[in-house]
């Protein structure tokens, strides 16, 4: 739990033909970041990356070219602490069906993973162990299954922001399906449960910390 003009501007344009294989690197000019939120966007652009605001569940569209799925995920096993970058090798539905597979991007000091390709945000810590059972998935996050059903996307790159011991505390509700923060949504859920939101926000910006820091460092 993922903003370009056609890849600069904020726009997204869908893209149905194959893109050639970028060259080497996250800065290459071909390969796009596709992130869900506008965190996620600074994150990658920080990182010297090209990328796009595809919003939550990649309802803006998606951007031209080969892809990257990038931003935060929520864990599904309890020994995922927070923080944790991985590097996804397979992309799976609920039904634990593959919707893509590839090489790792090789970036350093990430763990391998599996990616569940979720419809909505799981939250609780029951379904999200139940789902690891089931799927055999190690994160999950609402926009690697729209990326992967294009068949461009070139690699999945998240950092565990939430588990089943630290959940999300209503964060989610901070955050407009388009990507941008939603400020009322944001007091709300903090005035709900503001010991829990205040966590699970410090372990959001964890995550983004060293998911830069990843794909500051990644040479390809």
């Amino acid at each position: 739990m993922s903003f370009y003009s056609s890849v600069s501007t904020g726009r997204c344009r869908r893209a149905p033909g194959e893109a050639r294989r970028p060259e080497a690197g996250i800065a290459s000019e071909a390969l796009v970041l596709a992130c869900a939120t506008t965190a996620e966007l600074r994150a990658a652009r920080r990182a010297g990356a090209r990328a796009a605001l595809v919003g939550l569940g990649a309802v803006n569209g998606v951007p031209d070219g080969p892809l990257v799925s990038f931003g935060l995920a929520g864990a599904l096993r309890d020994d995922l602490p927070s923080g944790t970058v991985l590097d996804a090798a397979r992309v799976v539905d609920g039904e634990g069906a593959v919707l893509w597979q590839g090489e790792p991007l090789g970036v350093e000091g990430a763990r391998p993973a599996t990616i569940l390709a979720a419809d909505e945000v799981v939250d609780d810590p029951a379904e999200r162990r139940r789902l690891h059972e089931r799927t055999g998935a190690d994160a999950a996050d609402l926009e690697s299954g729209p990326l992967a059903r294009t068949g461009r996307m070139r690699g999945v790159l998240r950092a565990v922001s939430d588990t089943p011991d630290r959940t999300l505390h209503g964060i989610c509700a901070a955050v407009k399906p388009e990507g941008a923060y939603d400020w009322p949504g944001l007091v709300r859920a903090f005035a709900r449960e503001p010991r829990g939101f205040s966590c699970a926000a410090a372990d959001a910006k964890r995550a983004l910390d060293r998911l830069g820091a990843a794909a500051k460092g990644w040479s390809g």
